[in-house]
């Protein structure tokens, strides 16, 4: 586990992420509590979220549907878990090389990941007690420092509004809520 002294010094990678296109590095189901299955292509659907993914189960039923899609930066996760057979741990379904803040990808963003479309919203995404076991208490204040909590280092959530195929490295293209 890493020191706060150690998370800090990694944030100007963290920062360098693209902005404008980024790219998918890992996708993860959780069918049951504890379990991870990386796979090279999940299908979204707005109704199931990540199918055979186990989102539904944990947010009870009704499941929020905001809650569907949690995204993590993979600079981030490779800062937190030092190897990347260790991302999954982190309990995301999606890591991506690309910016998360609040200010790149701002609630109402679509996000365009293979055929399928996701959207941005504002639930905030936080570490939990598992978060502190498998990365540490400096890791946990470290995501959710005010900074890091801007950045979103934690993650971001997004529900699914176009069905559709993600699959490893593709690319992600950003459409940003247009200001009235």
């Amino acid at each position: 586990m890493k020191d706060t002294a150690e998370l800090v010094a990694g944030l100007d990678h963290i920062l360098a992420a693209p902005k404008d296109h980024g790219r998918l590095e890992m996708i993860v189901r959780r069918p049951r509590t504890g379990q991870r299955e990386e796979l090279n292509a999940g299908q979204l659907t707005p109704g199931d979220g990540l199918v055979g993914d186990g989102w539904r189960r944990r947010m009870g039923d009704p499941a929020v549907p905001d809650t569907q899609i949690t995204l993590m930066n993979s600079r981030v996760a490779m800062l937190l878990a030092g190897d990347i057979r260790r991302w999954a741990e982190a309990g995301d379904q999606l890591f991506v090389d690309l910016d998360l803040s609040e200010a790149n990808v701002p609630p109402g963003t679509r996000l365009e990941i293979g055929t399928a479309v996701l959207e941005v919203v504002a639930q905030p995404h936080t570490g939990c007690r598992k978060f502190v076991e498998r990365f540490g208490l400096d890791a946990m204040t470290f995501v959710n420092s005010d900074e890091g909590r801007a950045l979103h280092l934690r993650g971001i959530y997004a529900k699914v509004v176009t069905a559709g195929t993600v699959m490893l490295h593709d690319r992600i293209n950003l459409r940003r809520p247009s200001a009235t």
